[in-house]
């Protein structure tokens, strides 16, 4: 099995998801500014990915920062979370990241230098397992609410390639699939950087679920010849009112699953609800290079110089959401009470 990051001697190992499906190859990050460049391009994606991602290029820039007095090692450290956070601004999984970085540092910062440095790669790697317990917690959480048999519609990836393993939406249907369930997965494409297509695909076909890809523009006449039954995506950051953002094009999806009758869930590890934005109108989006819109594997599909309006996310009110699939719980409406309740409620624990 795959491994989407890993934490080395040598530094961050990233699968290079700008690669796939044509190749499976790895790439090792020896400096937190290679972590923070590969969070940009995308090699690595998907909202607690990038997370977790984050924290170890901060764990890794501390590790080999030079100084032997906390002021010293402060000083490069808020440098490095600075670099981070000027990666990808819709995620709320990295600033949260970030957060945790920064308290586990305050907390140690009367320790000796290299016990702060041993301990923040110790809570990055923890993080890690943590991740991995969420998502399978998730499934479990999860895997109840889809159907004994038929399709379920995902879009975009949010699978093992965008977390530390098993994944939120692909993992709630990994544990359908588990539990007996005889799914068969429709894949949006997701234009324009192709995640479902290119990542979804390679990833179900790897598991030997049943998965057919389809551009994004068919999703509503699938639906209408009944061959989905529900709808399951990830989400890069969920407000207090259940309002999501997630990959451009879900907003589509939740309105044409709203006007068939067919139940839209979101599967997103807890740290990925930011219970300080109060809907989705303050979430920032990310607006990515319009070559992504007119090139395809570097071939032109538009004519040159045309504008290109290219947001990597859209915001689906929380009207459209059934339900937000964690590893606390399955949030219903209304949100603003469920989501504070489950922020009261125990985390996973690592086994």
């Amino acid at each position: 099995m795959f491994k989407t990051l890993e934490w080395t001697d040598e530094g961050v190992r990233l699968i290079d998801q700008t690669r796939l499906p044509a190749e499976e190859s790895y790439l090792t990050c020896a400096t937190y500014e290679d972590v923070a460049d590969a969070i940009r391009r995308m090699v690595v994606r998907g909202a607690p990915a990038i997370g977790v991602a984050a924290a170890m290029g901060i764990a890794l820039g501390l590790r080999d920062a030079e100084g032997d007095h906390v002021s010293e090692l402060r000083r490069k450290f808020d440098e490095i979370c600075e670099t981070m956070a000027e990666t990808r601004p819709t995620a709320v999984n990295l600033f949260w990241a970030i957060r945790r970085m920064r308290a586990r540092f305050e907390a140690l910062s009367d320790e000796p230098v290299e016990r702060i440095r041993r301990e923040l790669v110790a809570e990055a790697q923890r993080m890690y397992l943590e991740d991995i317990a969420a998502n399978e917690a998730m499934g479990r959480n999860g895997a109840v609410l889809m159907p004994s048999a038929g399709g379920v519609l995902t879009h975009c990836n949010a699978g093992a390639l965008a977390t530390c393993g098993y994944g939120t939406a692909l993992g709630v249907i990994r544990a359908a699939v588990e539990g007996g369930k005889k799914i068969h997965v429709y894949a949006d494409e997701t234009r324009p950087f192709l995640q479902g297509s290119r990542l979804t695909a390679w990833e179900l076909q790897k598991d030997g679920i049943p998965t057919t890809v389809i551009a994004d523009n068919m999703a509503g006449a699938m639906m209408s010849q009944g061959k989905v039954a529900a709808v399951v995506v990830g989400a890069d950051r969920i407000a207090a009112n259940g309002d999501v953002a997630n990959k451009i094009g879900t907003y589509t999806v939740a309105v044409l699953a709203r006007e068939h009758g067919i139940p839209f869930y979101v599967a997103a590890p807890f740290s990925t609800v930011d219970l300080d934005t109060p809907d989705g109108s303050r979430i920032p989006i990310e607006q990515r290079a319009s070559r992504e819109v007119t090139h395809i594997a570097g071939k032109p599909v538009a004519p040159e110089g045309v504008k290109v309006e290219n947001p990597a996310f859209d915001v689906t009110p929380a009207k459209y959401v059934a339900g937000i699939i964690t590893e606390r719980g399955v949030a219903r409406p209304p949100y603003e009470e469920s989501l504070k309740q489950l922020a009261e409620a125990a985390t996973v624990e690592i086994s």
